[in-house]
């Protein structure tokens, strides 16, 4: 089969233009970021810019009952199992332009490439992006993939509502992206998915390219602190129930937890603390406050779970505070498959990339689809340390090119296969 190359100033030029969309001032990065948050109006924007270009490049485009998107491109045998690649184009609140957007419109410049080689692989190639991936606004990440592959049912992600009291649903159903296709039909040949490292070992290690072996467990929790408000001036600390200390030294323990090392390789985060009613004379009475939990170790996550509810137990106590624990979200380790690996460990070798395997640390749409057909990931590494989830997310042309060289060559290889 005639080599595919990529066209390295498309794929780049691709990224920043979708970066425009939604982008905003960040004084504090001092640049730009993008704030693409699911479901808002500039995520509509963003979906249906990506639409255009799906349509443009000659895709047959659908949109699922969850929002997700697919473009397809046929295949010798267009009877069989497509490959598929794919991400997500929804962002954080504080985002970059390379977060989920390089492994879509990656998938987007292979199928770019094929046309312009006048190739036709066997399998068809669909190339989809998924709803809310990041789990910002809705509380639970991989929702889209997560009811595309079965792991959650339509209805109760339809009720799902964010801050404001907004549904999945009716975001949806606002923003025109409510598709008539049923969920859950789509059983792919196979999964490749190409994505910022989001850290800082392949950085670190001078690697090209990670062939990522798998995903670490996920937990997400959501805490309600409830205690009584009181005057600041005059209510001694002794009378005191302050939902708002509670809080913080919940979060000061959970880094006790980490670095006791007894759970393993254990990552402990408060990401929200959000005290009311948050003014400087005022006992916080009320507080609200995330914790993300991760973990590679099944087991040793449980542990640190059940630990976990049993600082809750403590600290109410100690506090004088009641506290309402709900799970928002969990996923257990994923491996990712063998095979599909190699290919990818092979893509890079041919093309001179220096590669390592490497876990991935975030969770990605790939962990969902994992689950029904055979999976891996491709990473690319990022400069300042990888850092993502903030404006100067950075992956240079070179670095990108080569992560999306080496996804097509994979998805050529599959897309080939009986």
């Amino acid at each position: 089969m005639t080599e595919i190359t990529i066209d390295s100033d498309r794929l780049y030029r691709s990224i920043e233009e979708l970066g425009a969309v939604g982008s905003y001032r960040d004084d504090v990065a001092g640049c730009d970021g993008v704030r693409r948050v699911a479901l808002t109006d500039e995520d509509a924007s963003g979906r249906r810019q990506v639409v255009a270009w799906m349509r443009e490049a000659g895709l047959d485009v659908s949109v699922d009952a969850i929002g997700n998107v697919f473009a397809s491109r046929s295949g010798r045998e267009p009877e069989l199992a497509p490959v598929m690649v794919g991400s997500h184009i929804d962002s954080v609140p504080t985002g970059g332009a390379f977060d989920g957007a390089l492994g879509v419109l990656g998938g987007l410049e292979i199928v770019r490439a094929l046309a312009a080689a006048d190739v036709m692989t066997r399998r068809p190639i669909v190339v989809a992006f998924f709803t809310e991936e990041e789990g910002c606004r809705f509380g639970t990440d991989m929702l889209g993939s997560a009811v595309a592959t079965g792991r959650i049912a339509l209805d109760a992600a339809y009720e799902i509502t964010d801050a404001a009291g907004k549904s999945v649903g009716g975001e949806l159903e606002r923003i025109g992206f409510r598709g008539d296709e049923p969920v859950g039909q789509r059983r792919p040949h196979a999964f490749v998915e190409c994505h910022i490292e989001q850290g800082p070992v392949l950085a670190h290690g001078g690697e090209q390219v990670g062939v990522v072996t798998g995903v670490q467990g996920i937990s997400w929790f959501e805490l309600s602190l409830t205690g009584h408000s009181a005057h600041a001036g005059t209510t001694p600390t002794s009378f005191r129930k302050d939902a708002g200390l509670c809080a913080a030294r919940i979060n000061v323990a959970l880094r006790d937890l980490v670095d006791s090392g007894v759970h393993g390789d254990l990552r402990a985060t408060m990401g929200v603390h959000r005290p009311h009613p948050g003014v400087v004379n005022v006992v916080p009475g009320r507080c609200v406050a995330t914790v993300d939990l991760r973990n590679p170790d099944d087991a040793a996550m449980a542990a640190a779970e059940r630990d976990f509810r049993a600082l809750l137990e403590e600290r109410a106590r100690a506090d004088g505070v009641d506290i309402d624990c709900r799970q928002t979200a969990r996923t257990a380790m994923v491996p990712f498959d063998d095979r599909v690996q190699d290919v990818i460990e092979e893509s890079a070798t041919a093309r001179g990339y220096s590669h390592r395997r490497i876990l991935s640390g975030a969770g990605h749409d790939a962990q969902e689809w994992a689950r029904v057909c055979p999976t891996a990931m491709i990473f690319v590494p990022g400069e300042h340390d990888g850092i993502s989830h903030n404006p100067r997310e950075l992956s240079t042309p070179a670095q990108c090119a080569r992560g999306v060289q080496v996804q097509c060559d994979t998805v050529v290889m599959l897309a080939e296969e009986g």
